[in-house]
Protein backbone atom coordinates (compact mmCIF):
# COMPACT_ATOMS: atom_id res chain seq x y z
CA UNK A 1 0.00 0.00 0.00
CA UNK A 2 3.02 2.38 0.75
CA UNK A 3 4.07 2.03 -2.86
CA UNK A 4 0.78 3.28 -4.14
CA UNK A 5 0.04 6.19 -1.83
CA UNK A 6 4.08 7.12 -2.16
CA UNK A 7 4.77 7.02 1.55
CA UNK A 8 8.24 7.13 2.62
CA UNK A 9 9.06 6.46 5.93
CA UNK A 10 11.51 8.33 7.97
CA UNK A 11 10.96 6.99 11.27
CA UNK A 12 12.36 8.87 14.39
CA UNK A 13 11.82 8.72 18.29
CA UNK A 14 8.76 10.13 19.73
CA UNK A 15 10.33 12.21 21.77
CA UNK A 16 12.16 14.11 18.75
CA UNK A 17 8.75 14.98 16.62
CA UNK A 18 7.00 17.75 16.81
CA UNK A 19 3.70 18.68 15.48
CA UNK A 20 4.01 22.12 14.40
CA UNK A 21 0.29 22.27 13.12
CA UNK A 22 -3.00 22.43 15.43
CA UNK A 23 -3.72 19.17 16.50
CA UNK A 24 -7.50 19.25 15.87
CA UNK A 25 -6.41 19.19 12.15
CA UNK A 26 -5.44 15.58 12.11
CA UNK A 27 -7.62 12.26 12.92
CA UNK A 28 -6.48 8.88 13.45
CA UNK A 29 -7.69 5.83 12.80
CA UNK A 30 -6.23 2.34 13.88
CA UNK A 31 -7.06 -1.31 12.78
CA UNK A 32 -6.57 -4.97 13.09
CA UNK A 33 -3.96 -5.05 16.00
CA UNK A 34 -4.98 -1.15 16.71
CA UNK A 35 -1.42 -0.49 17.57
CA UNK A 36 -0.66 1.70 14.05
CA UNK A 37 -2.06 5.14 14.78
CA UNK A 38 -2.73 6.04 11.09
CA UNK A 39 -3.32 9.49 10.95
CA UNK A 40 -4.46 11.97 8.16
CA UNK A 41 -5.05 15.55 7.86
CA UNK A 42 -8.63 16.67 8.24
CA UNK A 43 -8.99 18.98 5.56
CA UNK A 44 -7.24 17.14 2.53
CA UNK A 45 -6.16 13.43 3.74
CA UNK A 46 -2.87 13.03 3.08
CA UNK A 47 -1.33 10.67 5.90
CA UNK A 48 1.68 12.90 6.72
CA UNK A 49 2.84 10.58 9.68
CA UNK A 50 1.91 7.99 11.68
CA UNK A 51 2.55 5.80 14.64
CA UNK A 52 4.46 2.40 13.20
CA UNK A 53 3.05 -0.93 14.71
CA UNK A 54 7.04 -2.10 13.79
CA UNK A 55 8.22 1.10 16.07
CA UNK A 56 5.35 1.62 18.48
CA UNK A 57 7.67 4.44 20.12
CA UNK A 58 8.51 6.19 16.72
CA UNK A 59 6.78 8.25 14.59
CA UNK A 60 7.09 7.11 10.99
CA UNK A 61 7.15 10.79 8.89
CA UNK A 62 6.54 10.89 5.28
CA UNK A 63 9.64 12.13 3.43
CA UNK A 64 7.42 13.67 0.79
CA UNK A 65 5.65 15.79 3.55
CA UNK A 66 8.96 17.55 4.50
CA UNK A 67 10.33 20.74 3.09
CA UNK A 68 13.64 20.17 1.32
CA UNK A 69 15.24 22.04 3.48
CA UNK A 70 14.30 20.06 6.02
CA UNK A 71 16.42 17.46 5.85
CA UNK A 72 20.33 17.86 4.73
CA UNK A 73 21.05 13.63 3.91
CA UNK A 74 18.52 10.75 4.41
CA UNK A 75 20.22 7.25 4.78
CA UNK A 76 17.76 4.48 2.98
CA UNK A 77 16.84 0.63 3.46
CA UNK A 78 15.11 -1.45 1.06
CA UNK A 79 11.99 -2.80 3.28
CA UNK A 80 9.93 -5.84 1.75
CA UNK A 81 6.59 -3.79 2.68
CA UNK A 82 4.58 -6.51 0.20
CA UNK A 83 5.73 -9.21 2.44
CA UNK A 84 5.64 -7.45 6.09
CA UNK A 85 5.25 -10.52 7.74
CA UNK A 86 7.82 -12.27 6.79
CA UNK A 87 10.27 -9.25 6.96
CA UNK A 88 9.51 -6.91 10.04
CA UNK A 89 12.29 -8.77 12.16
CA UNK A 90 14.93 -6.96 9.69
CA UNK A 91 13.89 -3.81 10.68
CA UNK A 92 15.92 -1.67 12.94
CA UNK A 93 13.80 -0.84 16.03
CA UNK A 94 14.62 2.69 18.16
CA UNK A 95 15.70 2.73 21.36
Amino acid sequence: MCLKLGFEHLIVPQQQFTLLSDPDNITTYTFNTCVAQHTFCKHCGVKSFYTPRSNPDGISVNVRCLDKTTIENIDYKNFDGQNWEANVDGLEHLA
